[in-house]
C-alpha cells in the first residue's frame, strides 16, 4: 500500500499539480484503501489543528513587513552601509552582497525577497566589476539562502510547529551563529576568487561617506534589534515580534521615508495573504498527511531498522537527517519537506536523544541549501524571473556555493555547540 501511495504522489505531481494535490489525494488514499482507520471528520479537524498554532499568527507578519520594506528603502540602505565598509576588500564586492543579504535576511526572513531586494541593484554592479554572470547570479541566490537561518526565519516557524518539542524562540536565536559562519565561508571564497581573477577592489570609503552610511542604516538595522534582542531578552514572544516589525516597517517606509504610500499598502497586503494562503493550506493538510502517516504507522516501520542501526549514535542520526532533508529539499519545495520529514524522523531524534533546537538548525539549513540547488530549488527561478536568464545560467556556478553549505552542515554536526551556545546563554 505505501508503494502504491508513493506512486500515486509522484504521478500527480508528474502531472504538474501543485504540492498540495498529492499531499491531500495520499491521506484520502490512507483513509480509504484501510492503510489507517480514521473519517473525514478526523481529517479535517487534524488540518485545524496544524493551522491553530498561535505561533503561526507570525507567518502573515513577517512576510507582510518583509513585502513591505522590500518596496521601500530599507534594501539600499543597508546595502549602502555594507559596501562602505567592506566595498575595498579584496572581493569587497560580493563579500558586500553575502553580507546586504544577511542582514537583509534578519529583517524579512525570506530568500525569496532577499534574493529580489539585493540582486536587483548588485547584480549590475558585479558585472560591471568584472565577475562573471554565472558567478554574481550563484551568489546572490546562495548569500540569500543566509535569510532562513537568520532569524525572523518562516522555515523555523514551520519546524517549530510540526516538531512541537522546539521553542520558536530558542531556534531562532539558535540560527545565527551557523548563519554568520556560513557569511564567513562565503566571503572567504569571494576574496579567493577575486584574487584569482584579477579583480581589483573598490576605492575606499572615506570615514565622513562611512558615517553618512551608518546614519542612513541606522532605524533599518532597527528590524533585527527589535526581532531578536526582544525575543533574546524576554521581552517579547516570536508572535509579538512580528507584529512588531509590521508598525516598524510601516513607520519607516511610510511615515518616515515615504517610499510606500498608503495606497501602495493594499497591494501588498493582497500579496502578502496570496503567500500566506499557499502557506496555511500547505501546513494544514502536510500536518493531516502526518498524522495519518504516524497512525498508520509508517514512521515506525521505516525507521526501526534505521533505530536499531544507529542506536543513540548522534553524529550518524544527524547525517541520515542532514542527507534526507537535503535530497528532499532538491526536489520538493522545503516547507513541504519540513511538513512531511520532520514527524517521520521524530523517533530518531528521541532515540538518539538528539536536541530538537539543534536538529531544527540543521533541517533548516538543508531548506536554504534546497532553496538553491537544482533541479527544482525555489530561488533559482526566483532569479529566473527577476533576472530573465535562462535555467542553466543560473545554476552553472552554484557547485561551489553548494559545497560551502555543505561542508558548513558537517561542521555543524560536528560541533552542535554553534547552534546551542547562543539559547544556552539565554536560559541561564
Amino acid at each position: 500500500m505505501l508503494t502504491w501511495m508513493v506512486i500515486l504522489m509522484v504521478v500527480l505531481l508528474l502531472l504538474g499539480f501543485p504540492m498540495m494535490v498529492p499531499l491531500l489525494a495520499a491521506t484520502l488514499f490512507m483513509m480509504f484503501t484501510g492503510m489507517t482507520f480514521f473519517g473525514p471528520d478526523q481529517g479535517v479537524s487534524w488540518m485545524f489543528s496544524g493551522v491553530e498554532q498561535w505561533v503561526l499568527a507570525a507567518v502573515p507578519m513577517f512576510i507582510f513587513a518583509a513585502d513591505i520594506m522590500t518596496k521601500g528603502h530599507t534594501a539600499n540602505r543597508l546595502l549602502d552601509l555594507v559596501s562602505a565598509f567592506a566595498g575595498h576588500l579584496r572581493g569587497g564586492l560580493p563579500i558586500t552582497t553575502a553580507a546586504s543579504c544577511t542582514l537583509f535576511g534578519a529583517v524579512s526572513g525570506s530568500t525569496q525577497a532577499t534574493v529580489v531586494a539585493m540582486g536587483g541593484p548588485m547584480r549590475p554592479r558585479l558585472l560591471k566589476k568584472g565577475y562573471s554572470d554565472n558567478f554574481s547570479l550563484a551568489l546572490i541566490i546562495n548569500a540569500s539562502d543566509i535569510a532562513l537561518l537568520i532569524p525572523p526565519s518562516i522555515g523555523m516557524i514551520v519546524y517549530g510547529v510540526i516538531a512541537r518539542g522546539a521553542s520558536i524562540g530558542d531556534l531562532f536565536i539558535a540560527g545565527i551563529l551557523p548563519g554568520l559562519m556560513i557569511l564567513v565561508m562565503i566571503s572567504a571564497y569571494c576574496y579567493v576568487y577575486s584574487r584569482i581573477a584579477g579583480i581589483e577592489p573598490e576605492e575606499r570609503t572615506p570615514w565622513r561617506g562611512r558615517l553618512t552610511a551608518l546614519r542612513g542604516a541606522i532605524l533599518p538595522l532597527g528590524f533585527p534589534i527589535i526581532v531578536v534582542g526582544g525575543i533574546y531578552t524576554g521581552t517579547f514572544s516570536p508572535v509579538d515580534a512580528s507584529a512588531m516589525a509590521v508598525l516598524y516597517a510601516f513607520i519607516l517606509e511610510v511615515v518616515i521615508y515615504r517610499k510606500v504610500s498608503l495606497k501602495d499598502i493594499g497591494s501588498i497586503a493582497l500579496s502578502t495573504g496570496m503567500i500566506t494562503a499557499v502557506v496555511f493550506i500547505l501546513v494544514a493538510i502536510g500536518y493531516a498527511f502526518s498524522q495519518a502517516l504516524s497512525t498508520a504507522g509508517v514512521p515506525q516501520q521505516i525507521l526501526t531498522p534505521i533505530v536499531q542501526t544507529f542506536g543513540d549514535n548522534q553524529y550518524a542520526a544527524l547525517a541520515l537527517i542532514a542527507v534526507a532533508f537535503f535530497i528532499g529539499c532538491m526536489f520538493v519545495d522545503p516547507i513541504v519537506v519540513i511538513l512531511i520529514l520532520t514527524p517521520l524522523f521524530q523517533p530518531l531524534v528521541q532515540a538518539a536523544g538528539l536536541d530538537p533546537v539543534h536538529v531544527g538548525v540543521i533541517v533548516t539549513l538543508q531548506a536554504a541549501i534546497g532553496s538553491a540547488t537544482p533541479p527544482f530549488g525555489c530561488d533559482i527561478f526566483t532569479a529566473m524571473a527577476v533576472f530573465r536568464r535562462p535555467y542553466f545560467d543560473v545554476i552553472r556556478g552554484t557547485p561551489p556555493f553548494i559545497f560551502i553549505l555543505l561542508l558548513a552542515t558537517v561542521i555543524l554536526i560536528m560541533f552542535p555547540q554553534i547552534s546551542l551556545w547562543l539559547p544556552s546563554m539565554g536560559a541561564q
